[in-house]
């Protein structure tokens, strides 16, 4: 930025706050002074602050959290109780995600809805160190329901301040929030370093077991849950080490609550409905009216679920299938790093070069991505000796869940910009039902099985999708013949 434009926005800022600058206020010459919008309540410097607090209690909360579901299905693989656990939280997640936002924030403020919330975190934290049916279920329930009003406040919170922030430096609304946002990522997305180093680091020691040849042959898509109990790389680690890492996590997490309770200044939103503050169906009502009229959104159902299914597997089937069955459970934080880095790397490119290619390169690129590796999954039996290929795999499919994630919620909102609220809706709800099924069926099927069915969904996924981008070319071709007529 130039001396001179510095200069005028500092000028232009000390007017806005009532210094000593050119007065803002035009004059007309009829009808004297003419009304002014109000200056946003905080200045530069505390809305970049509070940008920053958000930012990094969510780094700290989900630094644990994230790294924590990594290893469910290993450490609390009894009768399967670590991923139904996970199936449970993304079924609770879709009942909030249609009644709780709303209600909570009108009541709470966002501030305040965002430590609230996050404490549903720590007590799911807090049942892993007692690990049972009667702790872990409970508290996945109240987990889920409440990461909806977390994550609600978070996007209203960032937007609100966006909005501000954009009218003090004068520029675009859609420009700053995109910006705030892309912050936020940034830092949320190293989540995955920091959790996953912490859990390899303490489980480092428990390498001193060997795999034999013969029960290599059971790891990747051979592997099948009764194979879990044979594999010594598969057993818990010592439960001093789980206390370890479950307290740092809930450290981690309680240290989120602190910091965002303590540092971030309550808003008052510039819109708040009336019906905020009561339950309402709306929602829910506006959902499955969007999905029974809307052509373009059944079609995208199969892909939208394939982008749970597909990070399932990420989490929960490569995980322990492979990386844990193989390498051993010590191993899987510095391959899930990988995958993070890589994932977020990539997330922030293409959301960046999709406005020169368009979607289909980036959905053609995603497809022989993830189908490569599941056909590679399905033919490659994992090997210590080749450990590298581990993290090439995590890094490849990082790369496309990039894809995935950045382009289904750029197309959901280039094609429903006018109905965006139920069309995210929808994308929620279909998302968790991947999510759901995927954990569900995890301890029921052997890896192949459930590889053949995220093949089925990205194949069958990928070409709705296609119909979609045909459809959509083709009626707005009809429309511009009418509007020429």
């Amino acid at each position: 930025m130039s001396e001179k434009s510095e200069k005028d926005e500092l000028k232009n800022d000390i007017s806005l706050f009532g210094g000593s600058g050119v007065s803002l206020t035009p004059i007309s010459p009829e009808k004297g002074p003419m009304p002014t919008a109000p200056p946003p309540p905080m200045t530069r410097l505390r809305i970049l602050k509070n940008l920053t607090v958000v930012s990094f209690g969510f780094l700290l909360l989900f630094t644990a959290f994230q790294s924590l579901s990594n290893l469910q299905s290993s450490l609390n693989k009894s009768e399967g109780l670590g991923v139904i656990g996970l199936s449970v939280i993304y079924g609770a997640l879709v009942i909030s995600c249609m009644f709780l936002p709303p209600f909570i924030i009108a009541r709470l403020g966002c501030k305040w809805t965002i430590p609230l919330s996050m404490g549903c975190y720590v007590l799911y934290m807090c049942a892993n160190l007692y690990a049972v049916w009667g702790t872990i279920i409970p508290s996945a329930i109240i987990l889920g329901l409440g990461a909806a009003p977390l994550w609600s406040a978070k996007c209203t919170y960032l937007t609100q301040t966006g909005v501000w922030y954009a009218k003090l430096v004068g520029k675009s609304e859609d420009d700053i929030i995109n910006r705030f946002f892309g912050f936020f990522f940034m830092l949320f997305q190293t989540g995955q370093i920091w959790g996953n180093l912490i859990s390899s680091l303490i489980f480092q020691t428990e390498s001193n077991s060997t795999i034999t040849d013969e029960d290599l042959k059971t790891c990747g898509a051979n592997f099948c849950p009764s194979s879990a109990a044979n594999n010594s790389n598969l057993e818990k680690p010592a439960m001093e080490k789980v206390y370890t890492v479950c307290g740092i996590y809930i450290g981690c997490a309680v240290a989120a609550v602190v910091v965002v309770s303590l540092l971030l200044d309550p808003i008052r939103l510039d819109k708040e409905e009336p019906g905020d503050r009561k339950f309402s169906t709306h929602l829910i009502w506006e959902t499955f009216r969007h999905l029974w009229k809307n052509n373009y959104q059944k079609l995208l159902v199969v892909l939208t679920m394939y982008s749970g299914i597909e990070q399932a597997f990420m989490t929960g089937d490569y995980t322990k299938s492979f990386v844990g069955c193989a390498l051993g459970i010590e191993n899987i934080g510095f391959v899930m790093i990988c995958y993070g880095v890589v994932d977020a790397i990539c997330s922030f490119a293409f959301g960046r070069l999709v406005q020169y290619v368009g979607h289909i390169p980036f959905f053609v690129l995603a497809f022989l991505l993830h189908g490569g590796l599941q056909i590679t999954f399905l033919l490659w039996t994992p090997n210590p000796d080749m450990r590298y290929l581990f993290y090439v795999f995590a890094a490849l499919w990082g790369a496309g869940d990039a894809i995935i994630q950045t382009q289904i919620n750029a197309l959901y909102g280039f094609l429903w910009t006018k109905n965006s609220e139920a069309a995210f809706a929808n994308y929620r709800l279909w998302e968790s039902m991947g999510f759901i099924i995927a954990f569900a069926l995890q301890d029921f099927l052997c890896t192949y099985v459930k590889i053949y069915i995220c093949l089925g969904f990205l194949c069958l996924g990928m070409l709705l999708y296609g119909v979609v981008e045909v459809s959509y070319r083709r009626d707005a071709n009809n429309q511009a013949a009418v509007t020429r007529m």
